[in-house]
């Protein structure tokens, strides 16, 4: 049913390639979370998913319980001791299920390019201190499918559930790292600049914080870093026509929980995210649960 569509959310874990329903953060966005330690260049697979229930007030009978998934390439590299470029390739898979039925989306999702440079970069004669601040921006690509009928009377709902969002976006980033001996906390800020498409809709800008806190603990070849975080984003309101979209933008807190592990070239890990703090859509539509897998190898 179209009306519950229209207050569906569905977020990239960061994130990247899925769509927001009612707060109309939009498809193509993008996660980093923390990066796997590389000197030259690495190569990964990640998997991420979230899941979310609505349910109209004035109409407990529709309702919508939604399941986003996303698997992506992704990897990076070192240019030099100053520039990293890190590219992200999401393939999608949307599946909705409502009171009017199922319905399932997939295909390429919306490419991504960042390049970094590191400000700077202080480790201490011990080792047991150690800064990096880098700095970057990037671009987003129209590599998935967009399609919408601008006189669909839901078509914020049609151009929220598309695998691409039709738009080159811009992306601004900042990534701050400090580990004292075994503890670490790896902080992020990044911003979002949608454009308007060819058929005359603006998915609204979108600004993240996150911020982990971890402790790498050798064992045996292997380095394990648990962690814990905390990460908000903001949207604002999409536009069709340069007219506000209604229910859209708004705000997620979440908690995070995960752990980082490496040995040798190789790793891998894993976090969960569940929502503190949402304001969406009246409350109608809820975020339940998001996480992500990876591994990656560095060469």
């Amino acid at each position: 049913m179209k009306k519950v569509l229209f207050i569906l959310i569905a977020i990239i874990i960061v994130s990247f390639a899925n769509a927001c329903e009612i707060c109309g953060c939009g498809v193509g966005n993008y996660y980093i979370g923390i990066l796997p330690q590389f000197n030259h260049r690495f190569l990964g697979l990640r998997y991420h998913f979230n899941s979310f229930h609505t349910r109209l007030n004035d109409d407990p009978t529709q309702f919508s319980n939604d399941f986003y998934q996303t698997i992506e390439l992704w990897g990076g590299i070192n240019i030099g001791k100053r520039w990293q470029v890190l590219a992200f390739v999401p393939y999608n898979f949307n599946h909705h299920v409502s009171d009017e039925g199922t319905k399932n989306l997939s295909g390429l999702g919306d490419i991504a390019i960042l390049a970094n440079y590191k400000l700077f970069d202080r480790t201490s004669k011990n080792n047991q201190l150690s800064q990096q601040l880098w700095v970057g921006a990037g671009i987003k690509l129209p590599t998935g499918k967009f399609e919408i009928d601008n006189n669909d009377p839901d078509v914020a709902a049609v151009a929220n559930s598309q695998i691409g969002s039709g738009t080159t976006d811009i992306l601004l980033n900042a990534m701050y790292n400090i580990r004292v001996g075994k503890l670490g906390i790896n902080s992020s800020a990044g911003y979002k600049i949608n454009t308007t498409n060819k058929q005359d809709y603006k998915f609204g800008n979108k600004a993240s914080v996150n911020s982990f806190v971890y402790y790498a603990t050798p064992v045996g070849n292997m380095v394990i870093a648990p962690n814990l975080g905390l990460l908000y984003d903001h949207t604002e309101p999409s536009a069709l026509q340069s007219t506000k979209v209604n229910l859209t933008g708004g705000s997620l807190l979440q908690g995070s929980l995960g752990a980082e592990i490496s040995f040798g070239r190789m790793a891998t890990g894993f976090n969960m995210q569940l929502p503190i703090d949402q304001n969406f859509a009246s409350n109608q539509t809820k975020e339940r649960v998001k996480g992500m897998v990876h591994i990656s190898f560095a060469f």
